[in-house]
């Protein structure tokens, strides 16, 4: 099951939703959507693609499984959008570690409201907090039987994640995310970045492994990154397309470019363990790439904005959807499977 992030992103009337609804329809894609409340979920949700295709809700970054407010919270979603969500994802915490105990006892007594809900969406835990991943997944390993909280891997999370572990064995004391503030530095230190680079892959793919023993689905952020990075309008490393590369103001192996994290090829082995490990019917992919700041005329959709005196917020919605499109179809290609 396929999915992109379903939002605005940009200032704008839900004429941006609705563009964001005939993109998704013609690329034959599920929608992951962020909302807090049922009510704003309501709102949202009357965009989505298609009955048939798949919605997952991401509520907000600071829900905690520790907190009991927030576990009503969730409970309150998952009772009102019961059989027409198939999950929702909050983060995981740095405390998930250190008070591995409380959060256990948090994780049964969200399933016992859970399994009250007759067709209850599945709650998945995002690796989002900089864990070390065998310790993420030791904790699912500790409720392998609770039926309705599983994992989802963000796979850009874990790979900055292990190329800054990696960089800083080579580095004491260096943080490889900083030197995109200290570019003169950049040159004297990129080949070591490219290792620390390539050691992202194998660490997912690891981690696919060690959750693909649990028998349960497992959801999956998928976006690419490089530590270099200063192309998000959110100032992270990640969340970028799967189909670029990292430029250079400075020749390296007679290029002006590096690799990202993963790449193209990097996504078709992701996408493939994840359906050799888990299972083809236990795996979902939501493509969590964030908009760059280009246009795309409006082609079909510029009825859409007739009411709009200035289209360029219409115009980068439009061309983020045609990044998402495009990664979904190396996605589709991945997985062997038509659009």
């Amino acid at each position: 099951m396929t999915l992109g992030l379903f939002e605005k992103h940009l200032d704008g009337d839900d004429a941006l939703l609705e563009l964001a609804r005939l993109r998704f329809q013609q690329a034959r894609m599920g929608a992951e959507m962020h909302a807090a409340t049922p009510q704003q979920l309501e709102h949202v949700i009357r965009f989505r693609p298609a009955t048939d295709l798949p919605v997952v809700v991401h509520l907000p970054r600071n829900f905690n499984l520790l907190n009991e407010e927030n576990r009503k919270q969730i409970t309150a979603m998952a009772s009102a959008f019961a059989g027409r969500i198939y999950g929702m994802v909050i983060h995981d915490h740095p405390d998930l570690v250190s008070r591995s105990d409380d959060f256990v006892r948090a994780a049964r007594a969200m399933e016992s409201q859970l399994s009250q809900i007759h067709a209850c969406p599945t709650l998945f835990v995002e690796y989002a907090a900089g864990l070390e991943p065998r310790m993420f997944a030791r904790f699912f390993e500790s409720i392998r039987d609770v039926a309705h909280i599983s994992a989802c891997i963000d796979v850009g999370h874990v790979g900055i994640k292990q190329a800054r572990n990696t960089f800083a064995n080579m580095h004491p004391g260096e943080d490889i995310c900083e030197l995109k503030a200290q570019p003169t530095r950049i040159p004297e230190f990129i080949s070591d970045v490219e290792t620390a680079v390539g050691s992202a892959l194998p660490t997912v793919l690891d981690l696919i492994s060690g959750l693909g023993d649990l028998g349960k689905p497992v959801h999956f952020h998928l976006h690419d990154g490089h530590p270099l990075s200063i192309f998000s309008p959110y100032r992270v490393s990640d969340h970028l397309s799967f189909l670029m590369e990292m430029p250079l103001n400075f020749n390296y192996r007679g290029r002006r470019s590096v690799p990202l994290m993963f790449g193209r090829g990097g996504l078709h082995q992701i996408a493939r363990k994840a359906v050799q490990t888990i299972g083809h019917e236990r795996v979902s992919f939501t493509l969590e790439i964030h908009p760059l700041a280009t246009q795309l005329s409006l082609g079909d959709a510029a009825p859409l904005f007739n009411h709009w005196v200035d289209k360029t917020n219409a115009e980068r919605m439009n061309q983020w959807l045609a990044v998402l499109s495009e990664n979904h179809a190396v996605l589709l290609e991945a997985l062997n499977v038509k659009a």
